[in-house]
């Protein structure tokens, strides 16, 4: 609570609030749910097992250049294709898109709010009203808002 009091004279966006807001999100767990929440959803996306494919292919190929022998330093022929597939930029568009696929649709509708209430929480608490109080006024004014457009 001490902590909130001294940021009261702190303007919105100040730097310090919101490394103070980060950190009080991460100790709720909430990235850590939302990494869960994407992550069991990434591998049934067209862009991950289209990335997964191409990066697949791309190993392939450049193995079929090399020979097998006893003598092959496998950890070095590792590390080559690790460099060549972080050069040919494939992972960087690949996760561009599985962060499109996964993430963006989630945003608004799902981290969004549940952001919003930790910060405000976060910002006065005490003050801020049970969940279920929350819901139930939601719901009403969903109510009045159906009664009015009639």
């Amino acid at each position: 609570v001490a902590e909130t009091a001294g940021m009261a004279g702190l303007p919105p966006g100040d730097p310090q609030m919101v490394a103070m807001i980060v950190n009080h999100l991460k100790t709720q767990g909430l990235f850590d749910q939302f990494r869960r929440d994407c992550l069991a959803d990434v591998d049934t996306k067209p862009a991950y097992l289209h990335l997964r494919q191409r990066v697949d292919n791309f190993v392939s190929n450049h193995l079929s250049n090399h020979t097998w022998s006893p003598q092959l330093n496998k950890n070095q022929l590792r590390n080559s294709i690790r460099q060549l597939v972080l050069q040919s930029g494939m992972l960087e568009q690949g996760v561009d898109r599985i962060v499109a696929q996964v993430v963006d649709p989630k945003i608004h509708h799902i981290f969004r709010p549940q952001v919003e209430r930790v910060v405000r929480q976060f910002l006065s608490p005490g003050s801020h009203m049970e969940e279920e109080e929350v819901a139930s006024l939601s719901e009403t004014d969903q109510e009045s808002s159906a009664n009015w457009n009639q």
